[in-house]
């Protein structure tokens, strides 16, 4: 006579502890790791005032303020110099950037006449600089 299984056997892999085991592997690793400093070559590298030298010869800033007072590289110009002046600037250096600083409260007629002398002294890479406004933060 054969007796017949009523019930099945299934395989079964328990997972329950399987966190536990992974967090226990993890502490184990971050104690056990060896962290070394590489040592390489010493190198003195250059300050950095010396590489600001050749940036600052490839900037030229603009500033204009609430008045519609115009300031180049530190120096105080009117709206109409402003070809003549970049023309120079442009011509001895090709390569020129102009950074363009404005207040909020400044005649856009007086920021459209700059621009306009920076167009037709082909002082054409312009950026514009503004503040990062932080909320809560008042400057």
């Amino acid at each position: 006579m054969a007796f017949e299984r009523t019930t099945k056997k299934e395989t079964y892999i328990p997972t329950s502890s399987m966190g536990d085991i992974a967090f226990l592997l993890l502490v184990f690793f971050m104690v056990t790791v060896v962290f070394t400093e590489e040592t390489g070559l010493v190198v003195k590298l250059p300050r950095a005032e010396a590489g600001e030298e050749g940036i600052q010869d490839l900037i030229s800033n603009i500033y204009i303020n609430a008045q519609g007072k115009v300031s180049i590289d530190d120096m105080i110009v009117s709206p109409d110099q402003v070809t003549a002046l970049m023309s120079r600037k442009v011509a001895s250096n090709p390569f020129l950037i102009v950074a363009f600083k404005t207040d909020k409260h400044t005649p856009y007629g007086v920021v459209s006449d700059v621009m306009e002398g920076l167009k037709e002294a082909n002082a054409i890479k312009v950026f514009f600089n503004t503040d990062i406004e932080l909320p809560g933060v008042a400057f």
